[in-house]
């Protein structure tokens, strides 16, 4: 197709097409998001883009684009409701944005009677991700299985001045990720998530936590009560710091001495974390039982937490089975679930039963 325009032959070791216009095509592979670095770019194709790390896009090409306001084609069958999910729904509010939606039947190439042959090989969901475009709610590997946007956001949440604030935290330096929450008799409700970065500290979280929460404070009953609270957390505060003063739980107990008569606090951080695994299983019963009762609602505000419950997956071997730790490779997941973890864990534990 681009024969007639070339400048010279394409150069095969690099992939590129050079064209007598002055521009150029190039193919490259995004697997190594800063290898996509260099020079401006006019219009750029994201094949499979649900399967590329987020940083290609966000971080190296769109600042790329912007200097010649360049054009962009993301491509891809879904994978779980991940960064191509929020880029999709990006495209139903923002202007500049457009989004396309094409089953395998509509590309005419594969026969109906293997479309049918696949519906009766394989799960519903599976199907419909990979034959339907469908955005479901499987991922590869995915560790919070049980949530359901539709079964699991809640626009309704309220503060309720009649019962504790839950703060519970995850104490990682960047991101730093709390959680304010409320017991609601079994239901857990998640109000609003906190998230500190680049470089968080304990004073920045008490900051935080005391200008999203001094308005709780009126909304008590009781004239001239504090407002209870409850604070659950990481083990590892007791044990490093990110303030470097003191230990995370000393500074935050300091804190709450110096707004003493506001706020009634109580400590449940444990001395150890429970194995990821059983932290995990508490959070997934409370998502979504056996019984398909769901026990844990958050507000649609808290899009770091859902994005975690979407997309975390587990650690895969050389063989690629899953393992027993986290994927860590994107270090903005893992923490706003593991805050939730922390409490849920601790409040609803998994029981051996009894004989």
């Amino acid at each position: 197709m681009t024969r007639p325009h070339w400048a010279a032959k394409p150069n095969e070791e690099e992939c590129r097409v050079d064209l007598k216009c002055g521009s150029s095509i190039t193919i490259s592979g995004a697997f190594n998001p800063d290898t996509l670095r260099g020079d401006g770019l006019d219009f750029v194709v994201l094949d499979e883009v649900a399967s590329m790390k987020p940083d290609a896009w966000d971080k190296v090409l769109r600042p790329a684009l912007s200097d010649r306001e360049g054009r962009a084609l993301f491509i891809s069958t879904p994978q779980g409701r991940n960064h191509l999910y929020n880029y999709f729904e990006l495209a139903k509010t923002n202007s500049e944005w457009q989004s396309f939606q094409f089953t395998t039947e509509h590309g005419g190439l594969v026969k109906k009677r293997e479309l049918d042959s696949a519906a009766t090989d394989m799960d519903a969901n599976s199907f419909r991700q990979e034959y339907d475009a469908e955005f479901t709610s499987i991922g590869k590997h995915r560790v919070y299985y049980a949530f359901e946007r539709e079964n699991n956001v809640r626009d309704d949440l309220r503060f309720d001045g009649t019962q504790d604030l839950i703060w519970s935290i995850d104490f990682n330096v960047n991101p730093m990720c709390m959680l304010l929450m409320q017991r609601c008799g079994d239901d857990v409700h998640v109000l609003e998530e906190i998230i500190i970065k680049p470089d968080a500290n304990t004073q920045l979280a008490c900051e935080a936590f005391l200008a999203r929460t001094l308005g709780f404070t009126k909304q008590v009953p009781w004239t001239h009560q504090p407002m209870s609270v409850k604070i659950y957390g990481d083990a590892s505060g007791h044990q490093r710091h990110t303030a470097g003063v003191a230990t995370d739980w000393v500074l935050i107990k300091e804190f709450f001495r110096s707004w003493k008569g506001t706020f009634e606090p109580r400590f449940y951080h444990a001395t150890q974390n429970p194995l990821i695994r059983d932290r995990v299983n508490c959070v997934n019963a409370r998502l979504r039982n056996q019984h398909g009762d769901c026990r844990l609602f958050i507000d649609p505000s808290c899009k770091e937490l859902i994005r975690d419950l979407e997309e975390v997956s587990w650690a895969v071997d050389s063989n690629n089975a899953p393992t027993r730790e986290l994927d860590k490779q994107d270090r903005s997941r893992t923490h706003t679930s593991d805050a939730l973890g922390y409490f849920i864990s601790q409040i609803f534990p998994m029981r051996v039963p009894s004989n």
